[in-house]
């Protein structure tokens, strides 16, 4: 679980995630200096330029057009002071297109503590941003401390991933700061140009604040630049997508907020990998192979289809009374566009669910729902190549318009085990409300898709959303390893974990989704 320590060029395996330990000798610290390491996944990374190269760089131009990739750039000092140390950073320079970024260093247990800015120049007008503030506490969105995921030798730590939109450009500065052991409950928000230090002008102006109280940063930092890639047949997933909004989130003011039952969608047609399939095969109890989107039912039919699939496994007060919310339309993986060889192959499930988490990506708000599925398969690259998690953290994601997406993979009606709550994974489900909500509020859509789902989700436990119910610690930061807990059925991030996630705003709506998951239950 300690640092991950990248081998030299040459590397083959798919599974690896070559870092450089060095910064490549041609990226200069010019303006627009192109600076190109880039990770592809079943390939070995290539340094575009680094010596004089020509065969890297024709290397890494043939590379750039494969959908997805990571482009990774360690960070350099831009000033050093002997009390405040070095601030890290990269002066502004010209990169292949992105739209995900995220810092991340070799050992997952470290934390950052100091202050990550970044700017961007976007593609559609050559302009570039304000500086913005990217969230630093993100470890806590992660495995359970001792579980195979955590201590595979893969993970690293990060920042939570910035969603910036197609760029071209980017410079970013770290700012050692004193831990003041409480995290900030703050979106990513334009900075002011004169705080901390510009990596263009290299001042070191307010570096100096809390001298000989500032941190060591970890070790290995450097800038990942997610280009999350095009999902097949893009111009029928948007009208599929689209289409779901309407049982998902759009039907406010319905009362019941069941909708009409959809009839099952034609899967779509194509040749799928074994692991597309497999993802796929998971919900072979609800859609066809190859679906993109799991229709809505009724509330009938919903009761029909907990007896279906959990038969036996019912209790005799749930098969006299099943409090189970209608069934919600969701976009299946493949629907929005997963590349399922970015994965571990295996499923890794929970016993039941018992409880549900809400969090926030806190991936920043300036996205469109059109953008959703971008930004999903952004995260996931994230997870999987930039921290090394077997999969996407989440076991659900929830857009702005309300629409809701399968997060890890294993089947969204089967306890499937994610790494969302650290020290709370088991048992459980997460869900991700796509945004930061620090300080503002999520949209009422968002908020009724949460509670449809979980509805859905934690009838299909018989759990009562507005009851509580008894966990146990795999340790974290609130309560150790062992202890066990009494948790609301929903919860907020930060109750199990201290976090600021899921943002005050969204975590101030939690009784409004009790409330509502309830009365869709029938209770």
């Amino acid at each position: 679980m300690r640092g991950f320590l990248a081998s030299s060029i040459g590397v083959t395996c798919a599974a690896a995630l070559a870092l450089p330990l060095a910064p490549p000798a041609a990226a200069s610290d010019a303006p627009d200096a192109p600076d190109v390491a880039t990770r592809t996944v079943g390939t070995a990374d290539v340094q575009a330029g680094s010596r004089g190269d020509s065969r890297a760089d024709s290397r890494a131009d043939a590379r750039a057009e494969v959908p997805g990739s990571t482009q990774s750039l360690p960070l350099r000092p831009l000033t050093h002071d002997r009390a405040t140390g070095a601030v890290l950073g990269l002066t502004p320079r010209t990169v292949r297109t992105f739209s995900l970024l995220g810092v991340v260093w070799d050992d997952p247990s470290a934390h950052l503590h100091g202050r990550v800015q970044v700017r961007t120049r976007a593609v559609s007008t050559g302009e570039w941003t304000d500086w913005r503030d990217v969230e630093t506490h993100y470890a806590e969105h992660g495995a359970d401390p001792d579980s195979p995921e955590a201590v595979s030798g893969k993970t690293r730590g990060a920042t939570a991933p910035l969603w910036v939109g197609e760029s071209n450009g980017v410079e970013v500065r770290v700012l050692p700061e004193p831990d003041s052991g409480e995290p900030e409950d703050v979106d990513p928000v334009d900075a002011e140009a004169n705080e901390g230090v510009s990596g263009e002008e290299g001042t070191g102006e307010g570096a100096g604040e809390g001298a000989g109280q500032v941190s060591t940063l970890p070790a290995g930092m450097r800038l990942d630049l997610v280009d999350p890639g095009e999902a097949e047949s893009e111009e029928s997933e948007e009208s599929e997508v689209s289409g779901g909004s309407e049982v998902s989130g759009g039907s406010e003011g319905s009362g019941e907020g069941t909708g009409g039952a959809e009839p099952a969608e034609e899967p779509r047609t194509g040749v799928m990998t074994a692991a597309a399939k497999a993802a796929s095969a998971a919900n072979s109890a609800l859609v066809p192979l190859g679906a993109t989107q799991i229709p809505s039912l009724t509330a009938e039919e919903t009761r029909e289809e907990l007896v279906t699939l959990r038969g036996s496994e019912l209790t005799e007060q749930q098969q006299a009374k099943k409090y189970i919310g209608p069934r919600p339309a969701i976009t299946t993986r493949r629907g929005w566009g997963a590349d399922e060889s970015l994965r571990e192959k295996s499923f890794v499930y929970t016993s039941s669910v018992k409880a549900a988490f809400v969090h926030h990506t806190a991936s920043g708000n300036n996205y469109s729902c059109s953008q959703a599925p971008s930004l999903i398969r952004g995260f996931y690259r994230y997870h999987t190549k930039s921290l090394g998690w077997r999969d996407i953290g989440y076991n659900f994601l929830v857009d702005k318009c309300g629409r809701i997406y399968e997060g890890r993979a294993g089947g969204v009606a089967k306890p499937v085990k994610g790494a969302h709550t650290m020290g709370f994974n088991s048992k459980t489900t997460g869900i991700a409300v796509i945004g930061s909500y620090g300080s503002k509020k999520p949209s009422s859509k968002a908020v009724k898709a949460v509670a449809r789902l979980t509805a859905w989700k934690l009838g299909l436990h018989g759990m009562n959303p507005k009851k509580k119910t008894s966990l146990t610690s795999g340790g974290g930061n609130l309560y150790a390893k062992g202890k066990k807990v009494k948790m609301k059925v929903i919860s907020g991030h930060r109750d199990g974990f201290n976090t600021s996630c899921p943002g005050g705003k969204l975590h101030k709506k939690l009784g409004s989704v009790r409330s509502k998951a309830a009365g869709y239950q029938g209770r």
